[in-house]
């Protein structure tokens, strides 16, 4: 349990924002199955660009569990403290700043893990994002731009002074990108540094992984990512773990048919046919490849246009595999 300013997270794990897969399906999907806290993929500070349908669907949180947390990203600190004012106004209940990308579109904007290197603009960006908004304002960083320049301490001390609620650490540097394995030192480092609550995100993928990092960090939750993709249930896992040190089973065949089913056709919802449909390809791969379905089982499915098609389409995958099962035993 931890807050963030009048705000009580009573589950220690938190759905890390991800670009094109926490959108708002997936945020009321995770926190129905135990994060604490849904941060929404990422919004430009760039307002004229708020016209569009991805940004509009960014920025609509209808219907979801308190508190909202929206996080923006961009490289100037009047436009992002524009952008972080326009946001509440719009509901967001937490306002989450972005200095952890590392795609290279975002950083060659100057914007993202990128701000890491100018630690001037950092401090700038974080005096004109906190006085623009009266809702407490988190940060999300990673270690340092590369190896021979992390600075997440620094930052971390900066960002204390100029009033952030809360501190996330991915334990790679930019350079590092996804590759390799993520450290936790530097994670202890910054919770050691500052009194606010710190979050650590990277590879944490099952409730043993996320005891070891927070038994290494002494940080206060955990951030999950890639490690919820195709398996939004570790949240529950994690938080039984970590209360009880009991690990629960594995959700059965059906609960994973039902849940999926259910993700497929809230994205349909959400998106329309059109874009329903392409969204849902790269769910459901990510749900079949952790249940050890073979990829060849449904290549089909990328092929299908319609919402009704890829609900049976998912129904024969299961029965078939199924089948599979059974002939192999």
């Amino acid at each position: 349990m931890f807050n963030i300013g009048p705000y009580t997270i009573t589950q220690p794990t938190v759905l890390a924002p991800m670009a094109g897969v926490t959108d708002q399906p997936f945020r009321k999907l995770c926190r129905s199955l135990g994060a604490g806290l849904a941060v929404s993929e990422m919004v430009t500070s760039e307002t004229r660009l708020w016209k569009t349908n991805k940004s509009r669907w960014r920025m609509n949180h209808a219907g979801e569990e308190g508190p909202i947390s929206v996080q923006i990203a961009g490289g100037d600190p009047q436009a992002l403290a524009v952008a972080a004012a326009n946001n509440v106004k719009l509901g967001a209940q937490i306002i989450d700043i972005n200095m952890g990308c590392p795609a290279k579109k975002v950083c060659n904007r100057a914007a993202g893990s990128a701000l890491m290197k100018d630690e001037a603009l950092v401090s700038d960006i974080l005096e004109a994002v906190t006085r623009a908004v009266s809702v407490p304002v988190t940060l999300k960083i990673r270690t340092g731009w590369d190896e021979h320049s992390k600075n997440a301490v620094t930052i971390a001390k900066m960002a204390e002074q100029n009033g952030i609620a809360l501190l996330s650490v991915h334990g790679r540097t930019r350079a590092d990108a996804y590759n390799g394995e993520a450290e936790y030192e530097t994670i202890a480092a910054v919770k050691q540094a500052v009194s606010i609550p710190v979050l650590a995100n990277g590879d944490i993928n099952s409730p043993e992984k996320a005891a070891s990092v927070l038994n290494i960090t002494g940080a206060d939750g955990v951030m999950i990512g890639r490690g919820a993709q195709g398996n939004p249930w570790i949240f529950q896992a994690i938080n039984q773990y970590l209360a009880t040190g009991q690990l629960i089973a594995e959700p059965s065949k059906q609960e994973v048919f039902s849940t999926l089913t259910g993700h497929i056709n809230a994205l349909h919802e959400f998106y329309g046919d059109y874009m329903g449909v392409r969204i849902a390809r790269k769910h459901l791969g990510w749900y079949l490849k952790g249940q050890g379905i073979a990829k060849h089982h449904y290549q089909q499915f990328n092929s299908l246009e319609h919402c009704h098609e890829q609900i049976q389409a998912i129904e024969n995958i299961f029965e078939q595999f199924e089948r599979l099962k059974e002939s192999a035993a």
